[in-house]
Parts: C-alpha cells; structure tokens; sequence
C-alpha cells in the first residue's frame, strides 16, 4: 500500500479575499473534511444549515456567531462544536480571521459540494 505525504502551512496565501469568505480544503479522507477558512470583515451574514458535525476554532482574529438563537463570541484560540442541522449565522467577523473547520460527514463521505460549506 502506498501512502502519499501530504505538508502545508496554514499562514500561507492567509491573506483574506476582498469581501466574504474563502474556504481552502486541506484534508479530505472519507468522512472527513478539513478546512482552512479565510475571512474578510466584509461578510454577508448568511445562515448555514449542515447535514455534518463541524467542529471550529479560530486561529486569529475575532468573531461573533448567531447560534440556534445564541451569540457567540469567538476569539484567538476559541473553538466550538456545531452538531450537524444546528442553524449558525457569522454575525461579524475582524479582518483576516483564519479559522480550522473539521466536518464529520454522515455515511462516509462528503458530497461533491461540502468545500464551501462551513460555518
């Protein structure tokens, strides 16, 4: 069996795009989805619903979170669970946070579409 070696750097391209969000997958095997997001403080403040578990944490920056009804503030270091179908609102974020988002899919792997499906 062959395994392929696989390196990064988080920092790296970390700059933000000039308004929303970018999502970068560094990691996907099996059920498992790792993401680098990028944000911009130039959000628009979308709900997102998802069919997999998600657990945050965010590297740098702040950020304030809608969750079921509850805010959320988030600085440097700070990490969340969002169990899968737990509605969630970015509310405001700083310029240039970098968040980890690991998603934990249902029935083994992610749709074709869950790179630009977190937080």
């Amino acid at each position: 069996m062959s395994h392929t070696l696989r390196t990064g750097n988080l920092w790296a391209n970390a700059l933000p795009p000039p308004e929303g969000e970018r999502f970068d997958t560094l990691l996907a095997h099996g059920a498992l989805v790792v993401e680098r997001i990028v944000s911009s403080s130039r959000i628009a403040s979308a709900p997102y619903v998802q069919t997999q578990d998600e657990w945050v944490v965010l590297l740098q920056g702040q950020a304030v979170l809608d969750v079921a009804g509850q805010s959320v503030a988030l600085a440097a270091g700070d990490h969340l669970f969002l169990p899968a179908h737990t509605p969630h609102t970015v509310l405001s974020v700083s310029e240039g946070a970098l968040w980890l988002a690991v998603h934990l899919h249902p029935g083994g792997a992610p749709p074709a579409s869950a790179s630009s499906t977190s937080l």
